[in-house]
């Protein structure tokens, strides 16, 4: 019977164990059910969201709750059930009944007649803390920006600047103002971009502001997608990114950036990334200025003590310091805040001074901002060139050709294919400090037209900390020291020492400063006499050496062991006779002797087969030895003293330099000249000044700097024999500039033969050539016809024998050629006497270009256009046939001066009136018999206007002006309100 029992509970069991199973695989297929519910409402919730005008509702949120926590338990059910076989499942028989009520009950609630969402009214968002703004120029920015929103078109703004300038808090009032103004844009954004950039976080921090769940999209497509369509379904929004380093592409991001739609306004300090980033508006904030810094100061300084005049005098100093960056301002000066004692004040002053950002407050804040920038140039050297720029004094203007030339001394620059490409390298480089905000871009207007670089105040101080460990630099630019710094400052690790712009007149002879690592020595513009030859023993490293503008008598035998020099710089050391031998100096690859005093050659100077660039303008230099340069066939810059009887270059020997890219130099006779032109047509210097006969010493015709390609003759025949023979004069045929003086054997340009080939001619100066009659001669001859097409300004003085400006040969026709002068903008003459009448009217046909007509001091002159001739009588189609009255148009022309012309009459006659519609200066000075101004005015209903463009008339004497006579009765009262009336004193 035992037995028996033990039989029917064992199949009770498994009755059980069968009915568990059922159960199990019941509670599988609800589960299943349940699951289909949870992914049919995740989809319809994504899709809600994603359009940010829904919310879920609470009750679906805790349903996808229970509803994971529910698969979470019926996984670990059946685990348990495989785990335990036969002999545990009775007891589980209950829990896999719970569970399926549970399953079953929440497949019901999935339902939700109520719906998942609920309608979600968003706000922008809430204004950000900030600072007010400082400055008219802030205020500028600003407005600018907003401006720059409210236009359809505008879809990119990039605001750029240097560290700390203050970007961050211009950009967040403007984020402010939009969100206090309801009817611009209905969403505003700020994400900061961290250095630590990627696409996947830019793209992870969009999202996080947009509610947007991208933590299962992996792929970046993908990502930039759901980003784009949340981007897109919110109409008129504002995308702010914040301290962006690096350029992106933002379709990559997902950042739909169109009209309508949302526009993107970032912060950065490259002017690169503004560019790379296409943003349509560009604004820089600079620096504040210095009663705006002031103000600021004093703000931040607090006012709950007031200065003493004494104490505000040394604060101001305190706040100059920060150069007019916000951030340095508000970090110093909090760091003041409350101080009233007057050592202390002194106290940091000394310390900012000394130390450069000596402060901790100032370290910690305003150098780590500003370093950020160095590092991320991420190009060794460029950081290179950043930090060489220190070398030179506080608030220097460091004109871009000389750092370049620098860069190249150093090997910042690799060695390239020619100086240009190494010239385009540097500029890109500099371009690239400049973006990056390290460096300011300014122009010089004086003398010339010059672009410069300059470092902001904190930026330097920012590399002299950097380059007190590595580079190690020595820098006392520019502080007036008269004493050179004392032994133990030159250590032994010390890279480049600037000593320039200071008041050093002598180096004692017990100096020997043991500087093994020393490349690059600065001691230009100081009032050094003489340097011991002890000086430069330990220096075996230098590479560079600046001795330039200094009263150097004697340089020391020492320089010549300095086997490792690349660059050798002497400028303006006018006192140096004598050069130690060079021989040694192999790696010398940069010599510059401009106005030294010395009178040979240095001895050794063949041997320099490493040299590259080489300035002989040297003005007591006597004679080149011949040969000097046949083995110095790498040079590309050559410059010899022009201004010699002695010292001439031979045309054959400098034909040989195949590398030269900048040349200029003085020939001895016109067929040495023609041998060095003549090679110039297989190719040759891309600058060149190639003079022929003697030079006034410090006369270099000015007109010619704006040009590559000169040539100048002066005092000196320009033919040996007739009918363009051998020993006629040939001109490059790539000639921009010809300046021609005293050169008596021509009676015009057509006596040149060779410029009928010189199609880039663009200016041409001819000064007193006593022989020249006429500028122009065409006759029947074909080969004596020049055009001078090219020629955009011409001028003539002191041509005592110039009759005719072009004289034409009757049997052929009183016109010239087609084309002839088609370019010319520019027309002067000045002290020619014989000349009467200045333009034929059919010449004047041929000035449609012209824009400045100068005259002055021509005491014969009587006509400026010529009255016409009489078998050309009229020309009909310049004539106003209901007037009768012929019309000579220079519409171009722009300025009209006509100074100390006693006899001229006539500007044109009587029955000729001139349309110059873009006039806009008259100067008239000393012509006492001109009676008529035969200026055209514009008419309006019949009746004179004002002229369109003119501003000046000058006139003198003033009872000569009142009497002149006009075209129009009214023209002159017309004229006279809008024109500045100067009387000459």
């Amino acid at each position: 019977m035992a037995k028996l029992g033990k039989i029917i509970d064992m199949g009770e069991q498994l009755c059980y164990c069968n009915s568990l199973d059922e159960k199990m695989q019941k509670l599988k297929r609800k589960l299943e059910d349940l699951s289909s519910r949870e992914a049919d409402i995740n989809k319809e919730l994504e899709y809600a969201e994603s359009l940010y005008l829904k919310k879920r509702r609470q009750q679906v949120e805790n349903w996808l709750t229970n509803v994971q926590r529910i698969n979470r338990q019926v996984h670990s059910l059946q685990q348990t059930l495989e785990e335990r076989r036969l002999l545990g499942r009775l007891q589980l028989w209950k829990r896999v009944e719970e569970l399926t009520g549970e399953v079953t009950q929440l497949v019901d609630q999935g339902r939700f007649p109520g719906g998942l969402t609920f309608e979600a009214h968003e706000t922008k968002g809430d204004a950000l803390l900030t600072t007010k703004l400082v400055g008219q120029t802030f205020q500028t920015n600003r407005d600018k920006i907003w401006t720059c929103l409210m236009q359809d078109e505008v879809l990119i703004i990039g605001i750029y600047g240097m560290g700390g300038v203050g970007k961050t808090t211009l950009v967040t009032h403007i984020h402010n103002k939009l969100i206090e103004n309801p009817n611009t844009f209905d969403h505003v954004f700020w994400i900061t971009v961290s250095q630590d950039f990627s696409i996947h976080k830019l793209q992870n921090d969009i999202a996080k502001i947009l509610n947007l769940d991208l933590s299962n999209v992996d792929d970046e497509k993908k990502r930039a997608a759901k980003l784009a369509q949340a981007l897109m379904r919110r109409q008129q929004s504002v995308l702010i990114l914040d301290d962006v380093w690096n350029h992106f592409v933002l379709e990559k991001v997902g950042m739909p950036v169109r009209v309508n739609g949302c526009k993107l306004i970032l912060t950065t300090r490259s002017l690169d990334v503004c560019r790379r980033m296409g943003c349509q508006v560009k604004i820089k904030v600079e620096p504040l200025s210095k009663e705006e810094a002031w103000s600021l100061f004093l703000e931040k300084v607090g006012n709950e003590i007031s200065l003493s005049p004494e104490v505000e005098h040394i604060a101001r100093s305190v706040a100059k310091e920060c150069a007019g960056l916000p951030l340095a301002i508000t970090v110093l000066a909090g760091s003041m805040r409350g101080v009233d004692d007057i050592c202390e004040w002194r106290n940091a002053l000394e310390i900012l001074k000394e130390s450069k950002l000596g402060q901790d407050d100032m370290e910690t804040e305003v150098f780590q901002v500003l370093r950020f920038s160095y590092w991320s140039l991420n190009d060794s050297k460029v950081q290179h060139c950043f930090l060489y720029c220190s070398l030179y004094p506080e608030d220097y203007k460091i004109k871009r050709e000389e750092l370049i030339e620098r860069f190249i001394d150093e090997g910042f620059i690799d060695r390239m294919k020619s100086r240009q490409v190494e010239f385009d390298r540097g500029h890109t480089i500099l371009n690239k400090l400049e973006n990056s905000c390290l460096l300011d871009g300014i122009i010089e207007d004086f003398p010339n037209e010059m672009k410069c670089i300059k470092m902001h105040d904190l930026v330097r101080d920012m590399a002299l900390q950097i380059v007190i460990v590595s580079p190690r630099f020595m820098v006392e630019a520019g502080v007036g020291l008269e004493d050179i710094p004392d032994e133990e400052k030159w250590t032994k690790d010390l890279e480049k020492v600037s000593l320039m712009y200071n008041k050093i007149s002598e180096i004692p002879s017990s100096l020997s400063p043991r500087c093994p690592k020393l490349s690059t020595l600065m001691l230009q513009h100081n009032s050094l006499r003489r340097i011991p030859d002890s000086f430069f023993v330990h220096m075996h490293g230098l590479m560079v050496l600046d001795l330039s503008y200094n009263g150097i008598e004697y340089l020391p035998n020492s320089l010549s062991h300095l086997e490792n020099l690349t660059s050798l710089l002497l400028r303006e050391c006018d006192k140096i006779e004598h050069v130690p031998s060079l021989a040694k100096l192999s790696a010398l690859r940069r010599l510059d002797l401009w106005h030294t005093g010395i009178s040979e050659v240095p001895n050794g100077m063949e041997m320099l087969v490493s040299l590259r660039y080489l300035d002989l303008y040297a003005p007591n230099l006597k004679m080149l030895p011949v040969g000097t340069f046949t083995k110095l066939s790498h040079l590309q810059y050559l410059v010899v003293y022009r201004s010699s009887e002695t010292l001439k270059v031979n045309g054959e020997e400098v034909a040989h330099l195949k590398r030269l890219e900048t040349f200029s130099g003085q020939f001895s006779e016109l067929q040495n000249f023609n041998v060095y032109v003549k090679s110039l047509k297989v190719g040759g210097p891309s600058n060149y000044l190639l003079q022929m006969g003697l030079d006034d010493p410090d006369v270099t015709p000015i007109e010619s700097d704006t040009f590559d390609k000169r040539v100048i003759l002066k005092r000196c025949s320009l033919s040996t024999s007739r009918g363009g023979g051998e020993d006629s004069l040939l001109l490059p045929e790539d000639i921009e500039f010809l300046y021609i003086q005293e050169c008596n054997d021509v009676r015009s340009l057509c006596g040149i033969s060779s410029l009928k080939n010189a199609n880039n001619l663009k200016a041409c100066v001819i000064k007193k050539c006593n022989r020249v009659e006429h500028v122009l001669s065409h006759y029947s001859s074909p080969s004596s016809i020049l055009t001078l097409q090219s020629l955009e300004s011409l001028r003539l003085a002191y041509l005592q024998n110039l009759s005719d400006f072009i004289r034409c040969d009757r049997a052929l026709s009183q016109s010239p050629p087609l084309g002839t002068l088609a370019c010319l903008k520019e027309f002067r003459i000045y002290n020619c006497p014989n000349i009467k009448k200045l333009f034929m009217p059919r010449l004047l046909m041929c000035l449609q270009n012209l824009e400045e007509i100068h005259v002055e001091d021509c005491r014969q002159i009587e006509e400026i256009v010529a009255a016409a001739a009489s078998d050309e009588n009229e020309v009909e189609e310049n004539k106003d046939k209901g007037l009768g009255t012929t019309i000579f148009a220079l519409p171009r022309l722009r300025h009209l001066q006509l100074w100390d012309l006693p006899q001229l009459k006539i500007i044109c006659n009587d029955n000729a009136v001139l349309v110059c519609d873009s006039l806009q200066e008259i100067i008239v000075r000393y012509c006492r018999k001109l009676k008529r101004i035969p200026l055209s005015l514009p008419l309006i209903d019949g009746q004179p206007s004002p002229h369109p463009s003119l501003q000046i008339i000058k006139a003198f004497p003033k009872q000569w002006w009142e009497s002149l006579e006009w075209d129009h009765p009214n023209a002159k009262n017309l004229i006279q309100p809008f024109c500045q009336f100067t009387r000459y004193v």
